[in-house]
């Protein structure tokens, strides 16, 4: 998995910096699980989650955090993400990762992303989600 800000320079913003943010990655974040929570295509991937979305909110959050670029919230609370490790137990085949990505890719475009920044970090996120199936189909 590589990372998301391996070809920033020190001249150039992160992604965390592009996106604009903790204010506007908790603003992704949070519209991402309330479209989980409320749209029917995403439903294979809400089955996933507890009942209470609350904390996988705020872990997607810390973690994305990080990930983009920014402070390493996740890190600081949890050590290594070990991302992979702490998905298997839940079957994620193609199916789960595509809901992933429409509904992020959805969120993205809902709180007004630039189109060049969403299809960039849609890259990354399609990377990362294809590496976390543990699941054929």
């Amino acid at each position: 998995m590589s990372d998301l800000n391996d070809e920033v320079s020190s001249d150039k913003p992160t992604a965390f910096e592009l996106v604009g943010g903790e204010a506007r990655v908790r603003e992704l974040v949070d519209r991402f699980y309330d479209l989980m929570d409320l749209e029917a295509d995403f439903a294979g991937i809400r089955a996933l989650h507890p009942a209470s979305l609350d904390g996988s909110r705020d872990k997607l959050f810390w973690f994305l955090c990080g990930w983009l670029g920014g402070p390493d919230h996740y890190i600081s609370r949890f050590g290594h993400p070990r991302l992979r490790a702490r998905h298997l137990p839940f079957a994620i085949a193609s199916s789960e990762r595509d809901q992933w990505l429409r509904c992020m890719a959805w969120a993205m475009e809902d709180i007004g992303l630039p189109e060049p920044l969403r299809e960039r970090l849609l890259g990354s996120f399609f990377e990362t989600a294809d590496w976390m199936r543990n699941r054929n189909g």
